[in-house]
């Protein structure tokens, strides 16, 4: 399975990943706004979105992309790495 993370904090991007990867999951995180964001998203499973620190249009970016591709999009408000563990655990 493959997730795009947007938001969250950048000194937790590897944590991220290694829980992503210990669900079995594969995984793209983007804390920071990115010129060509829409096409880094690509067609993944799942894009969480850690709501309390991503920005407005990172969020617009990846729902847009989410509405064209069918794509399932959890949002949490925390951008822990218990949050993220939740995340995965209902949706893997």
């Amino acid at each position: 399975m493959s997730v795009v993370i947007i938001g969250g904090n950048e000194r937790m991007e590897q944590q991220y990943k290694q829980i992503c990867k210990k669900h079995k999951c594969k995984a793209k995180v983007f804390t920071r706004m990115q010129g060509n964001l829409k096409t880094q998203i690509g067609q993944p499973d799942l894009i969480i979105l850690f709501t309390s620190t991503v920005a407005h249009k990172m969020v617009h970016c990846a729902l847009k992309e989410a509405e064209r591709y069918n794509i399932r999009v959890e949002r949490s408000h925390s951008s822990s790495a218990n949050a993220l563990e939740n995340v995965l655990k209902d949706c893997c």
